[in-house]
């Protein structure tokens, strides 16, 4: 098993464990924590959604940090399988855990998130299909984290408030255009 730890909060330095998985990437310690300064270090009261959870590591570093909620997303079965022994070892009862098709998942959820963490398999279009249905699931003033292989631009819908690269990861801060 591999494993990446959670870098703040409440379970800081715990060990989350994940098998070898095609397409399963961790985001980097050195991401997430641009990500969580971004946010606020602390997430009390905020739901969040983690599409494509794979590894859990940005839905449980949440919860660590105050998140109230976090629905974790993942399709493959072995990944799922290490985000349910992660939320038993952590005791991470404010989280539940889909073993679903992201697509799926968000035409049968009515809920709206403060925070969506997007982090969908490279090269197969996800960002285009998920941004349009995303904005429904978005609660008045939330965000969506999302990594990509390339550089988001502002859209008619989205505004990329905050961005970043590391390595061959793009990582964006988005609000809706109609916040403003």
């Amino acid at each position: 098993m591999n494993q990446v730890r959670i870098s703040g909060g409440e379970w800081r330095s715990r060990l989350l464990r994940f098998p070898d998985a095609p397409g399963l990437r961790p985001t980097p310690d050195r991401v997430r924590q641009t990500v969580f300064n971004w946010l606020g270090q602390d997430m009390h009261g905020l739901n969040c959604l983690d599409l494509f959870a794979g590894t859990g590591a940005m839905g449980f570093e949440a919860l660590s940090r105050g998140a109230r909620s976090m629905v974790l997303v993942e399709k493959s079965v072995l990944a799922y399988r290490a985000l349910l022994e992660n939320q038993r070892s952590l005791q991470a009862e404010s989280s539940q855990i889909f073993n679903r098709d992201a697509m799926g998942f968000l035409g049968q959820n009515q809920q709206r998130f403060d925070v969506i963490f997007v982090d969908p398999p490279y090269n197969q279009g996800w960002l285009d299909k998920l941004l349009p249905e995303l904005a429904s699931h978005l609660a008045p003033d939330g965000v969506i984290y999302a990594e990509a292989e390339f550089a988001l631009a502002d859209t008619p819908q989205w505004q990329v408030v905050k961005h970043g690269k590391a390595g061959n990861v793009f990582y964006h801060l988005l609000k809706s255009a109609h916040d403003q």
